[in-house]
């Protein structure tokens, strides 16, 4: 009895740990802008990875916003950038694909990357981590001036097909969501 009561109170624990959360977060200033490294811990829940398997594409974005703090009214928006991946599973030849696109799919994002992968273990590794992502020019958010960068990642349920956006309203197995805010710092290139 004394081991079943301590498993059950493990797994409160155990969900904790498997909550989206960015991990790594920096902001860099250099002459050609301002450039964003995040590395998100997250696992695809059961739901989310069945549906892959079954050959539905996943789509998550990432999102950036920039503002410029202000005491006598709301905080100035400056920048909004966006970056859309698409993860999905091809069954015929038993290999992942990944793409990135520059804004998010459904805006007709240019993509930057298109790579395949082996399993779902190296494809989740490169959609974990992002790399020195050029968000805005240097030039449009001065140094030392009361700045501060809200950062999401999420997965974009907007993009599956109607059936499952359906089921998801509501769905925990589908909140997969991560975010941070940072205040940017006065260093300049």
């Amino acid at each position: 009895m004394l081991a079943l009561s301590a498993a059950w109170l493990g797994l409160p624990a155990a969900a904790q740990n498997e909550t989206p959360e960015v991990v790594q977060f920096r902001v860099e200033r250099e002459e050609d802008g301002l450039l964003l490294s995040a590395l998100v811990r997250l696992e695809l829940t059961p739901v989310v990875e069945d549906a892959l398997l079954k050959g539905v594409p996943m789509f998550f974005l990432a999102e950036v916003e920039i503002f410029r703090s202000r005491w006598y009214w709301y905080d100035q928006k400056v920048v909004a950038a966006s970056k859309g991946f698409r993860l999905a599973y091809q069954p015929l030849t038993r290999r992942w694909r990944l793409s990135a696109a520059q804004g998010s799919q459904s805006d007709g994002g240019a993509a930057i990357l298109n790579q395949h992968f082996e399993s779902l273990p190296e494809a989740m590794a490169t959609l974990r981590r992002i790399t020195r992502w050029r968000i805005v020019e240097a030039a449009e958010v001065p140094a030392g001036s009361g700045h501060y960068v809200n950062f999401r990642f999420r997965l974009d349920v907007s993009q599956l097909p109607r059936p499952f956006q359906i089921g998801a309203v509501g769905q925990a197995d589908w909140n997969i969501a991560a975010s941070i805010s940072q205040r940017l710092s006065a260093e300049s290139p």
